[in-house]
């Protein structure tokens, strides 16, 4: 395949979202490049996207395989801390990927955040995320960080896991009130948001959110009804709630959830203040996939390290 001067790299095309930015981008008749952690996995593309190692402590290869793109679009983050990376250490790893993007002549950089990062953030996970976005807004590169929530889809974690759980077993613990609310959004309008800031000069930050907010409580209670589960869903303490869902954790090899994401989702962060900028409803695209989620289990350890 003949690179041209469209060529956009994705970081994680291999992966959710940076899959769905890649196809979008195929569609279009871009060139396509990946970095990932994991090259030597199959590529689902085949010859169309090549795929070259995101190797961090090696600085003039990282540069090297961003040479001659116009774009990064940047999906790299970790979810949890895992064996040697850490949420610092997936900070100088961001920083070094923007270094390499500089010096690589990379014209633009789209960035896939989460709302509501802050500095100052108690969860690690959400400090983390403003660190890297101070990182690119400080750079000589122009940019456009997007700022999703949860990100719902076929391959996504959160929404399939619960429907997951709700299958599998009788109860369903939700952690404290459930009052606590959550804006989710389609992946495929948080790839279309992605490709479209590609082609822009503007620095812009954007929330990426879907039409439709709901509190925990409702969106497990319309995911039960959807597959229609029969689990009682029970409230209990939070931190009695990651408890046992470390015990699952245990069962499927797995970290099921955080303290950060639970945090996160309690303290309102999985929602923005400013009007919806995806269209697609979740609970309509919850009917139409209602037979669909839920079957198996996906693994956020097997997706990122194995």
């Amino acid at each position: 395949m003949i690179e041209t001067e469209e060529l956009n790299v994705v970081t994680g095309a291999f992966s959710f979202t940076g899959n769905y930015i890649a196809q979008r981008l195929l569609s279009m008749g871009k060139s396509v490049r990946t970095l990932t952690n994991r090259p030597e996995n199959e590529n689902p593309f085949g010859p169309r996207v090549k795929a070259f190692p995101l190797n961090f402590a090696r600085l003039g290869e990282l540069t090297d395989s961003l040479i001659g793109a116009k774009t990064l679009y940047n999906t790299y983050w970790v979810r949890f801390p895992h064996g040697q990376v850490s949420f610092d250490r997936a900070v100088e790893n961001s920083r070094t990927l923007v270094t390499a993007a500089e010096e690589a002549g990379i014209r633009r950089i789209v960035h896939i955040s989460i709302t509501n990062p802050s500095a100052d953030s108690a969860l690690p996970y959400f400090r983390g995320k403003a660190l890297v976005e101070e990182a690119i807004t400080q750079s000589k590169v122009s940019y456009t960080i997007v700022r999703p929530t949860v990100i719902f889809g076929l391959e996504g974690i959160l929404i399939n896991n619960i429907a997951w759980l709700l299958r599998r077993f009788p109860i369903f613990a939700i952690p404290g009130s459930g009052d606590y609310q959550i804006q989710p959004v389609f992946v495929e309008d948080v790839a279309e948001m992605a490709v479209n800031a590609g082609h822009q000069d503007d620095n812009v930050i954007l929330d990426a959110v879907g039409p439709e907010t709901f509190t925990f409580n409702e969106l497990v209670r319309m995911i039960a009804s959807q597959i229609n589960s029969r689990a009682r869903i029970v409230h209990i303490k939070p931190k009695l709630a990651y408890s046992l869902a470390k015990l699952i954790g245990y069962a499927v090899r797995d970290v099921v959830i955080t303290m950060d994401e639970v945090g996160g989702l309690m303290s309102n962060l999985l929602i923005s203040q400013g009007e919806p900028t995806a269209p697609t409803s979740f609970s309509v695209w919850l009917g139409q996939n209602a037979e669909k989620i839920g079957k198996r289990y996906i693994s956020g350890v097997e997706r990122r390290y194995r």
